[in-house]
C-alpha cells in the first residue's frame, strides 16, 4: 500500500506541529505549512494525497488557497477546517472543489477518519 501523504496548512503553529506529529505517529507522512502561499510552494515541488486547510489564515484564506490548489493539483483531495463562525466557508470549500470540512476544533479521531476517507475517494475506492 502506498504511504498517504497529508499536507496540514493552518497558521496556528501548535495545532499543526501538534497534527503533524501524531499523523507521522501513526505512519502517515505529513508535513505542515503556515500559510496559503507557504502550501503553494510546498505543492511545486511535492504530491500530496490529502491537504487539510484552515479556512481563517491572514493573507491568502484557505478558500483562495483551494481555488490555487486545484488548478495545479486537481486530483489532491482537501479537507477544510473552519470554526463554528465559518461553516458557509467549509460549505463553499465543498462548492469549489473540497472534499469535506471539519470543525475545529477538531478530535484527531475524526479528522483521520475524514482524511481516511478522503484518501480512499482519491484513489478511486469510493466515488
Amino acid at each position: 500500500m502506498d504511504t498517504l501523504r497529508v499536507l496540514i496548512v493552518d497558521d496556528e503553529d501548535d495545532f499543526r506541529e501538534t497534527v503533524v506529529k501524531r499523523l507521522n505517529a501513526r505512519k502517515i507522512q505529513a508535513e505542515g505549512a503556515a500559510s496559503g502561499i507557504k502550501a503553494l510552494e510546498v505543492l511545486k515541488d511535492k504530491d500530496f494525497d490529502v491537504i487539510v486547510l484552515d479556512v481563517k489564515m491572514p493573507g491568502m484564506d484557505g478558500i483562495e488557497t483551494l481555488r490555487h490548489v486545484k488548478k495545479l493539483k486537481p486530483e489532491t483531495e482537501v479537507i477544510m477546517l473552519t470554526g463554528h463562525a465559518s461553516v458557509e466557508f467549509g460549505l463553499k470549500g465543498m462548492q469549489l472543489g473540497a472534499f469535506d470540512y471539519v470543525m475545529k476544533p477538531a478530535p484527531l479521531n475524526e479528522l483521520l477518519d475524514t482524511i481516511g476517507q478522503a484518501y480512499n475517494k482519491k484513489r478511486g475506492m469510493i466515488h
